[in-house]
């Protein structure tokens, strides 16, 4: 790999490329299960790393997270999930509720 700044030859990380893989495997098979594809959204979350937001083809949502936005951005791209820059109200509208949801998201209030 080349780095255009330098222009030297860069050795992959080798760790990052395993973790990034083991995590595309999750998001392969969250995909798999919901319909064959999945979109989604790589979000960084802080110190914790980064969380990968999921919705499949079927409304079914998911999420993982990565240890660091490269890691999470490059599993996304090996599992082959169409990524978005947010997660908007088009991509929120895929997304399917059940009764679980509605109950988690209103509380106590219920």
């Amino acid at each position: 790999m080349t780095n255009p700044d330098t222009a030297t030859t860069v050795a992959p990380d080798a760790r990052a490329e395993r973790r990034a893989k083991r995590i595309a495997k999750h998001l392969s098979s969250f995909a798999a299960r919901h319909g064959g594809s999945a979109e989604g959204v790589v979000e960084y979350v802080g110190a914790i790393g980064t969380r990968i937001v999921l919705v499949g083809a079927d409304g079914a949502w998911g999420d993982q997270v990565a240890p660091s936005y490269a890691i999470g951005r490059r599993a996304a791209e090996l599992a082959g999930l169409t990524l978005r820059e947010e997660f908007d109200g088009e991509l929120g509208l895929k997304v399917k509720t059940g009764p679980y949801e509605w109950k988690r998201m209103a509380g106590i209030q219920i």
